[in-house]
């Protein structure tokens, strides 16, 4: 038995037949100019293609018939949560510093990858083939300054030209829609546009506010958003009062109201790690591992003293709190010493 199934004419019709589904007349003009632009190959690469053919010619057989049961019954909505269970994995091992931990993650994190193609394959949308032509393409494309005549000495003037490469491909993909539309004008992207609402709240207000400062609309300084900070602060006290000393139906509103001032507190806590040249999701993942570090020292003290953490006094618990935040600190101070003490060798 063959190892994939061969594509029918139907499939190879419509695969032929089917738009560019991310570049416009323009971006298509940059791609042919740089057609030419050949990446030499070395043993590494040649040996990640061997491999690469082998992993997805094994999981298109995991698809075939007579293959996996549960493979043959997956759908792009069902592999939804793996896609985005295995990211999280990824970023999990990439904290433990285990480089054969990661390693394995990555490719369970590029096996979601092939099986959604293989999928999409099936479906005569697209291949796992266009999934890196496309991306190949984008590179390319998006560093003239390294396949093209572009100058940029500095990330900053990369990130310039980057965020200007793409305001174009915005701008063609939406001319193509536009020539296919009823509308009875263009209508030009925003820089907001293809900032994917189904993104996860704090990336989310992330990816704003980055778009939106990277065209100039930002604060000065930090102190400008460290006073929004307050603001928000403050108004959220304001309402946190009323709403103990209004009537039920004036506590609901005030409650949508609570709500509101919660979540502008936290997009300008977001803001201020975008300022500051910080990941918010990475740093929020941070502070949850030293909640769950310091938490599980208490119960392991409490434990040791018999008795359920559950059960102890307030006072007790804050004790214990403030003796975990000590041990933590203690653990760090001995990590610096032995990283400095490993430089010096």
């Amino acid at each position: 038995m063959p190892l994939r199934k061969k594509p029918s004419s139907q499939m190879r019709r419509k695969l032929r037949e089917r738009p560019n589904l991310t570049l416009g007349a323009n971006a298509r003009g940059q791609d042919r100019a740089n057609a030419g632009f050949r990446i030499p190959l070395n043993d590494r690469d040649k040996l990640a293609g061997k491999w690469f053919e082998k992993l997805v010619a094994l999981q298109a057989r995991l698809r075939a018939a007579h293959g996996c049961p549960w493979d043959r019954e997956q759908t792009h909505d069902s592999l939804r949560k793996f896609l985005i269970e295995e990211t999280y994995e990824v970023l999990d091992a990439m904290e433990t510093g285990n480089a054969r931990e990661f390693s394995a993650e990555l490719g369970d994190l590029l096996l979601q990858i092939i099986f959604h193609s293989i999928l999409a394959e099936e479906a005569g949308s697209f291949t796992i083939s266009d999934v890196i032509e496309s991306v190949h393409t984008k590179m390319v494309r998006r560093h003239p300054h390294v396949f093209g005549d572009a100058k940029a000495a500095t990330s900053s003037e990369v990130l310039k030209n980057w965020e200007q490469i793409k305001a174009s491909e915005r701008a063609a993909a939406q001319d193509g829609k536009d020539r296919t539309s009823q509308s009875p004008g263009p209508t030009t992207p925003g820089i907001l546009t293809d900032v994917p609402r189904s993104f996860p709240a704090v990336l989310e207000a992330y990816q704003l506010t980055r778009r939106a400062s990277r065209i100039g609309f930002d604060w000065p300084d930090i102190s400008g958003i460290l006073d929004k900070l307050e603001e928000e602060k403050r108004e959220l006290q304001s309402l946190i009062l009323a709403n103990t000393t209004n009537s039920r139906d004036r506590e609901r509103q005030t409650s949508a109201g609570i709500e509101e001032e919660v979540g502008d507190l936290l997009f300008a806590g977001v803001n201020i790690a975008r300022f500051l040249g910080i990941d918010p999701e990475i740093a929020l993942k941070k502070a949850n591992r030293k909640f769950r570090e310091r938490f599980e020292h208490m119960e392991e003290a409490a434990s040791a003293e018999g008795k359920q953490f559950a059960d102890l006094s307030r006072d007790r618990k804050e004790e214990m709190w403030n003796r975990s935040k000590m041990v933590e600190r203690g653990k760090r101070s001995r990590a610096k010493k032995t990283a400095k003490v490993g430089n010096t060798r």
